[in-house]
């Protein structure tokens, strides 16, 4: 399998997990509340990402010295990312946050092109708002609009949209330098560290520090929370980090997408909701998107492409 197939492969599963997480992340806030769960989420993460190295599994490369250079990457995800996602979901609709995000590889396009110097043909700019289409398509039929929140939860899920986008493109740039592996796992360090000051800061504050491991009472939530953790945090970090080093960022984020089409197909199977025509019309919208964007905008730019030049 090719490095490209390899990137391509690790970003559907990235996916797939990420549209799972949507129905684990419902069971564990109706235990816990949103900062809980973060502290509890990112304590698994960092618990297994710690195992393998300490064992001597697997082997850091980075150099404390070169620990500072990523702080700005783990800001901007999951630091800065979750803390505007969860304050921006107090003040609008999760629908509405949906089509927000679902911008993200528009946001992450502009910003590979200007930073990255990432080039895009007409056919993969337009396979990327097809994709966005699709996302778009399907909260706008199910009754979403954007505005339908308080206007401070719009800015708020926006801003989060950029800090993803731009953690797309910063990581890009990273995996020149450092290995995926290592920035996988200083993201499960600073989500860990950040995420729990907060919530005990929060519980000792309200005097309610008893409660804080409350939640691990509920066999839902302890199920809900490993998945989080474990999966949807630090696999997808991994799998994320990896897709990046072999794939451009603009390619990349545009699977984000997928994740949608994941979480309809999981409501309806799991969940029994209701499958309607426009989830399929707007399923068939992002698939055709991702096949655009990566295989026939990749085939028009190797025929400008000179047969001696190095592909990424």
């Amino acid at each position: 399998m090719s490095p490209t197939h390899k990137a391509i492969t690790a970003a559907i599963i990235n996916a797939i997990i990420v549209g799972l997480s949507f129905i684990f992340v419902k069971m564990a806030l109706t235990v816990a509340n949103p900062i809980d769960t973060l502290a509890h989420r990112f304590t698994f993460a960092f618990v297994a990402a710690s195992i393998p190295v300490l064992f001597g599994w697997v082997r850091l490369t980075i150099k404390p010295k070169e620990m500072a250079s990523l702080l700005p990457l783990t800001f901007l995800y999951p630091t800065l990312f979750f803390a505007l996602q969860t304050f921006g979901l107090v003040y609008t609709t999760s629908s509405e946050a949906g089509i927000i995000q679902a911008t993200v590889p528009i946001f992450t396009l502009l910003m590979a092109t200007f930073f990255l110097r990432e080039t895009s043909s007409l056919l993969k700019i337009a396979s990327t708002f097809l994709s966005v289409a699709g996302v778009i398509y399907i909260f706008v039929m199910k009754g979403a609009s954007v505005g339908a929140g308080n206007g401070i939860g719009t800015v708020l899920i926006l801003l989060s949209a950029l800090s993803l986008a731009g953690y797309s493109v910063l990581a890009r740039k990273m995996t020149r330098s450092f290995h995926y592996i290592d920035i996988t796992y200083m993201v499960s360090v600073i989500g860990f560290l950040f995420f729990n000051v907060w919530a005990v800061t929060r519980h000792v504050a309200d005097g309610t520090m008893n409660q804080f491991f409350t939640p691990f009472q509920s066999p839902i939530f302890v199920v809900s929370v490993l998945f989080l953790g474990i999966l949807s945090s630090l696999v997808t970090s991994f799998l994320n980090n990896f897709a990046l080093s072999k794939m451009e960022a603009s390619k990349l984020s545009v699977f984000n997408n997928l994740s949608t089409l994941v979480t309809v197909v999981a409501g309806t199977m799991f969940l029994q909701e209701h499958l309607a025509l426009y989830h399929v019309i707007g399923a068939v919208l992002i698939v055709a998107g991702v096949i655009g964007t990566n295989y026939l905008g990749a085939k028009t730019l190797r025929k400008k492409i000179k047969p001696t030049s190095e592909s990424i």
